[in-house]
């Protein structure tokens, strides 16, 4: 028993920044999550942990025994919710992924929704622009943009996106419509720095930005009030597309769409909370407008 504690311990670690997260997360003390490690260390015979003046990281063998933890522990829990019969009700905690823009442009009424019909559930959700390893992560479920890293996930299509490039009416009647990528070298281009390095098919366009904004959603803005072109994934600006307050441009130079998908671990072992949430944006999703552009 003291083991298995010792396991789930050393699991708290997984997406935690330091030590002292990881025992606030798993509600015990610094000391008492460094002993569990110890014990862990000495029993294995391997080191876990690389300790310095900077403080403490992974090995190499710590990170393979992290990953092994955080499996073993979500299969013992699989295996109690189905005694239990959470499989066939959903409770407990449901720790999610989704890309940094989902949260504005497309999660929000959708995570409303879902915990208004799944009332014993308890969201966690996290925000970020990387590809996530679920499994060291202890992450439940992920929504993705992109072809996935690792094919040991199961996977359902919810639509696709691409990169677009589009600027307002007014920027357009002033400064006039670029006909092919180079041409944008004479136009206003808005980016998240200085440089543009922007990538079509047969060609890549290197040049200087007129504006840098720090957010995707200030550089949206920009482009609405027609301070020059802007080149982001095309759900951000699907509404400002069908107002008409931003127009596509170079359509024909545009590179091929990409994969939006939901993304989960068990498959049909996954308990009733993780499917229930696949289903549920399945639903709501694959039929989202900006999920449909050609």
């Amino acid at each position: 028993m003291e083991r298995y504690r010792d396991m789930q311990l050393f699991a708290a670690l997984a997406g935690q920044p330091s030590l002292a997260s990881a025992a606030r997360d798993a509600k015990v003390s610094g000391p008492t999550l460094v002993r569990a490690i110890a014990r862990l260390e000495a029993r294995l015979r391997v080191p876990l942990l690389a300790r310095s003046t900077r403080g403490v990281s992974l090995t190499d063998a710590g990170s393979a025994y992290l990953a092994d933890c955080v499996r073993l522990l979500a299969a013992v829990d699989a295996a109690e919710a189905s005694a239990k019969g959470l499989h066939v009700q959903a409770q407990g905690n449901l720790r999610v992924f989704l890309p940094f823009l989902f949260s504005r442009y497309v999660m929000a009424p959708v995570l409303a929704d879902y915990l208004d019909r799944y009332p014993e559930v308890n969201l966690v959700v996290s925000y970020h622009d990387y590809y996530p390893n679920l499994h060291e992560e202890g992450l439940d479920v992920a929504i993705l943009v992109g072809e996935l890293p690792d094919s040991s996930l199961i996977a359902r299509p919810l639509g696709h996106v691409r990169p677009i490039l589009c600027a307002s009416p007014d920027y357009l009647a002033v400064h006039g419509e670029p006909q092919r990528p180079d041409d944008l070298k004479q136009h206003r281009l808005i980016a998240s720095t200085d440089q543009v390095h922007w990538d079509f098919p047969g060609y890549q366009l290197k040049a200087r930005a007129r504006l840098g904004c720090a957010t995707v959603q200030g550089a949206i803005n920009a482009a609405v009030h027609g301070a020059g072109l802007i080149r982001c994934l095309s759900y951000p600006v699907h509404d400002h597309l069908q107002t008409g307050q931003l127009r596509r441009v170079l359509p024909d130079f545009e590179p091929p769409p990409l994969p939006v998908q939901v993304v989960y671990r068990e498959g049909r072992n996954a308990p009733m909370r993780v499917r229930s949430f696949v289903d549920h944006c399945v639903t709501a999703l694959r039929d989202y407008p900006a999920f449909q552009l050609a």
